[in-house]
């Protein structure tokens, strides 16, 4: 099996490589190449019986979309996992707690001028659901790692979103619970190809532009965390192969 491992930002897959002086080497994979591709690049490598595509798309829908169909029709991956930090907009969401999307939809996509309803994907649909064994098994890994795992609805839009009337605009309109700027696009691409995929995200702020914190630092350890868990997963997703 060949899996996709996809961040949006460097610092989002940095913790899968161990930097150099030189160049990146995989931290927990034994590295094959480094293919440049359609303008990025994409780090080949192997862990245990699985085969790793890892790279990061840049921010938003469009990079995000390129990547995702890059890793499953150039590379040939048979899953993808995505993982990165996103805003909350439910109030019960605080910094630092992982979600895990249930569903993921596109809050800056509107032709309701034709009669349909926000969000709405043209021949498609407002909502696409990741893999619910993917969701299942990284329920299992939270378990064993003793995190509060939570679940909800991530909207996406090529908009990074600071405002507070359309921070709740977004969360009645859609019952969203987080915000981002690449999952329902990955979530369209993987969808369409019948890709089963999967999207983690660390709540890095409440989308409002009121967080105090050092937002590098918390990227930073976020990520390592993200990293972590999801190689959790990947030996999870061994162990059912065996």
């Amino acid at each position: 099996m060949k899996i996709a491992i996809m961040g949006a930002m460097v610092e989002e897959v940095d913790p899968f490589l161990e930097s150099s002086e030189h160049e990146p080497l995989l931290q927990y994979f034994t590295k094959h190449s480094d293919v440049n591709y359609a303008n990025n690049l994409y780090h080949e490598a192997k862990y245990k019986s699985l085969d790793i595509v890892l790279s990061y798309s840049k921010i938003g829908k469009v990079n995000a979309a390129l990547t995702a169909a890059t890793m499953l029709e150039h590379f040939g991956c048979d899953m993808l996992l995505f993982t990165g930090v996103a805003g909350a907009v439910a109030p019960d969401l605080a910094i630092g707690d992982l979600v895990v999307a249930t569903q993921l939809c596109q809050h800056d996509l509107d032709i309701t001028a034709f009669g349909h309803p926000h969000g709405y994907v043209p021949e498609g649909k407002v909502y696409i659901e990741p893999s619910r064994e993917l969701i299942h098994i990284a329920k299992a890994v939270a378990d064993e790692k003793g995190i509060v795992l939570k679940k909800g609805i991530i909207a996406t839009g090529d908009q990074f979103i600071a405002d507070n009337e359309r921070k709740a605009w977004i969360a009645r309109t859609f019952d969203a619970d987080a915000i981002e700027m690449e999952g329902a696009a990955v979530a369209q691409v993987c969808d369409a190809l019948g890709v089963p995929f999967f999207v983690l995200r660390a709540i890095s702020d409440t989308a409002d532009m009121d967080a105090t914190f050092d937002f590098d630092e918390f990227l930073k350890h976020s990520s390592q965390v993200s990293s972590s868990f999801i190689m959790a997963m990947l030996e999870k997703i061994i162990e059912k192969q065996a």
